[in-house]
């Protein structure tokens, strides 16, 4: 086997391992937090008398149902294609990454990892807040006109989770353009090696030739 080909399969055994672990992270959150989103739907307490603002309780499970369907469908592309990814990885044969479906697969694992990750996180953050809402606002008014306590525990909650998901947002962007320009990085650099290989080859081949022009 070639320099070449050793540096090429090399470099897909990691793009193999790194959609694994992204295959694996996308499962466990994504179960975590649709569960998560499910049983507080059903737990939450709705009485007849209670007074909601217009559109709370249908913000409340517009939210949930985004939330669910997109983990679940996250979910579902991960348990779909990670036992491809482990079956090949299992195999100790350097060749068998040639077999692996996450080169042809690499838009629907990236697309999971946005889902779950990203998309999925806000929506969560936005379920919290709904849920505090939903939760503490019902609870009776002060009698001296003040703001109630469920009120200003629903008012706290929202000041805490608006500057939190605007530094997720934030975070996220950064970590996104880090990303960006380390693979861009690598990738000068492994032309640079490509390039310098090439030029090695070149010159052993005009050398070759030399020696056989010269040979009496």
């Amino acid at each position: 086997m070639s320099l070449n080909e050793h540096s090429l399969q090399a470099l897909s055994w990691r793009k193999l391992y790194l959609s694994r672990a992204k295959l694996k992270a996308t499962s466990r959150t994504s179960a975590l937090l649709s569960g998560f989103a499910m049983v507080a739907m059903v737990e939450v307490q709705l009485e007849q008398d209670d007074k909601y603002p217009p559109g709370l309780l249908i913000a409340f499970s517009v939210c949930t149902t985004v939330l669910v369907a997109v983990h679940l469908f996250a979910l579902m592309i991960s348990t779909c294609i990670l036992p491809n990814l482990e079956a090949v990885s299992n195999v100790h044969n350097l060749n068998s990454v040639n077999e692996s479906p996450h080169e042809r697969m690499h838009h629907y694992i990236e697309l999971a990892w946005a889902f779950s990750t990203v998309i999925g996180t806000l929506l969560f953050l936005t379920e919290v807040m709904l849920l505090c809402w939903v939760k503490f606002l019902p609870l009776s008014d002060a009698p001296d006109g003040t703001i109630s306590s469920g009120k200003a525990a629903a008012i706290a909650s929202t000041s805490i989770m608006v500057p939190f998901g605007i530094v997720f947002i934030l975070f996220a962007v950064h970590f996104y353009r880090t990303l960006v320009s380390h693979k861009t990085d690598r990738q000068i650099r492994d032309l640079e090696q490509v390039i310098q290989l090439q030029n090695q080859l070149d010159n052993s081949t005009e050398n070759d030739l030399k020696a056989a022009v010269h040979f009496p």
